[in-house]
């Protein structure tokens, strides 16, 4: 690859970021600015970012990369990212924009009347963010390696000083105009090289059917993953869409309940554009670069593939799109998640107040640098759908059963969370220290989902039965403004 053109595309993001940011810092002088944008974002605008921070380096490298390794079997990731969405819509989206809340944990306190939950939630929030930042980072490693040669930490950093800048001075409003442009880059980025490749396969007399025909065929001969497995990844990532943290806070700008439903259907139509693409570079390279697969560095395909396959000066023209894209899918999600880790913790710990804000924001960066430069993997879409699977068993059950049931207590929902985290996180690590020696208990500890989401929402429900005492009292209040109408419905006219 070319290092001049990784050069110019990544250094060609950066500035149009940092401009954009800027750009968002005129005109955020409020608390509301930095932490909801004054709740102001309509719903095109507020959809197209949510798809900037939401399509992660999972979306634009992982899910082609697991699709060289497992061909059919890796077509649940785009599957469940797509229908978290619907989960969202349904359950989720207007109920919690109503509850006036800046952040998850402020939801918890409002809900529950407990600042106990609140911090155990805060300290959920703040981690789920972490581990989601943390692959982005290694993305950005991958990708600099790749495009200019130089060393991996080098992209780790510049993601990391390049989204704390941009987050320290402009907060949300910054964000939301960063993450709107993000996602129409990602999508052009991703889509118009596959396209041309498309083009000059079939002028090349290569059919569809010539390609697909590995895909189902499996030439990497990797193992494929059991029906356990699959509807255990499908749980992780319908239920864990419905807990992340840089996602729901989004609901918090719309202006009210509706636009927030109007948001979201606007994102289902976004997402299920987007993977189309990521799915024919997966086709296409079990065709044409199975060699990735076996060389371990399956993510490296969408960077690599327009240049294989279109030499000269368009091969070049399309890999520096593509490298424009994957950064600024590394810069949107990581920014985010920045900002709702930042709102937790300056709320939480720091007043509230916009310098701690700021001085949340950079310490939120920090710490996923420190880990992404001390870790490596090859698998972004599988490590991010670990991150799902937590999310799924800790924060979801507590904004299901807080919306839905007003019987839930503050001690039921400690205890449903806590044993979501303990069980889901130490069969992760469990898995992990057992590797290839765990045998038939290895799916049942790599992929948890399946049982440790139903066991916690059945201990959030049945603590929550035997300490009915507990309920708050103001529940009727609360439930209502979670789902009574924001204005009345005109009568028609006659």
């Amino acid at each position: 690859m070319n290092a001049g053109v990784g050069y110019a595309a990544i250094i060609g993001v950066f500035a149009v970021t940092a401009l954009i940011g800027f750009y968002g810092l005129r005109i955020s002088r409020t608390t509301e600015d930095f932490y909801v944008a004054s709740r102001t974002v309509r719903p095109w605008w507020n959809a197209s970012a949510i798809g900037g921070e939401y399509l992660s380096a999972a979306s634009f490298l992982g899910v082609a990369g697991l699709i060289l390794i497992s061909g059919a079997e890796a077509l649940w990731f785009p599957i469940g990212y797509t229908a978290g969405y619907l989960m969202l819509l349904l359950f989720v989206a207007a109920p919690l924009r109503r509850s006036g809340a800046y952040t998850i944990p402020d939801f918890t306190e409002a809900r529950l009347e407990s600042p106990a939950a609140r911090r155990i939630t805060s300290l959920l929030v703040v981690l789920v963010g972490w581990l989601y930042i943390v692959p982005q980072l290694q993305g950005a490693a991958l990708t600099i390696r790749i495009a200019t040669g130089l060393p991996p930490w080098v992209g780790s950093v510049a993601v990391a000083v390049v989204v704390c800048i941009t987050v320290v001075t402009g907060g949300m409003r910054s964000i939301t105009f960063v993450q709107a442009f993000q996602f129409w880059l990602k999508l052009t980025a991703i889509a118009v090289p596959i396209v041309f490749v498309l083009i000059v396969m079939a002028n090349s007399g290569l059919t569809v059917p010539a390609v697909a025909e590995p895909f189902a065929s499996d030439p990497v001969s990797s193992p494929t993953a059991g029906a356990y497995r699959n509807i255990s990844l499908v749980i992780a990532l319908l239920f864990g869409t419905l807990g992340l943290p840089h996602v729901l806070v989004r609901f918090y700008t719309n202006p009210d309940g509706p636009s927030a439903r109007r948001t979201t259907l606007i994102v289902l139509g976004l997402l299920s554009v987007f993977y189309l693409f990521p799915t024919l570079y997966g086709v296409v390279g079990r065709a044409f670069m199975p060699d990735l697969a076996t060389s371990g560095s399956p993510d490296a395909l969408v960077l690599l593939l327009p240049g294989r396959l279109i030499p000269g000066l368009a091969g070049d023209a399309l890999t520096a799109l593509v490298i424009a894209g994957a950064f600024a899918a590394f810069l949107s999600t990581t920014s985010g998640l920045v900002v709702s880790v930042a709102g937790v913790i300056s709320q939480d710990m720091l007043g509230g107040r916009v310098r701690g804000f700021r001085l949340a924001a950079v310490f939120s960066s920090l710490v996923p640098l420190g880990v992404a430069l001390l870790t490596d993997t090859t698998q972004l879409a599988g490590s991010v759908g670990l991150v799902f699977a937590f999310t799924a068993s800790t924060i979801c059950p507590l904004l299901l059963l807080g919306i839905w049931w007003r019987g839930l207590t503050d001690a039921g929902a400690i205890a449903g969370m806590l044993a979501g985290a303990t069980l889901c996180g130490g069969s992760i690590m469990l898995s992990r220290a057992l590797g290839a020696e765990a045998g038939l208990m290895g799916d049942l500890l790599a992929q948890p989902a399946a049982w440790s989401v139903p066991a916690a929402f059945a201990v959030m429900i049945g603590v929550s039965l035997v300490t009915k005492n507990r309920r708050p009292a103001g529940i009727t209040t609360i439930m209502t403004r979670l789902h009574a109408p924001e204005r009345p419905v005109p009568a028609p006219n006659r």
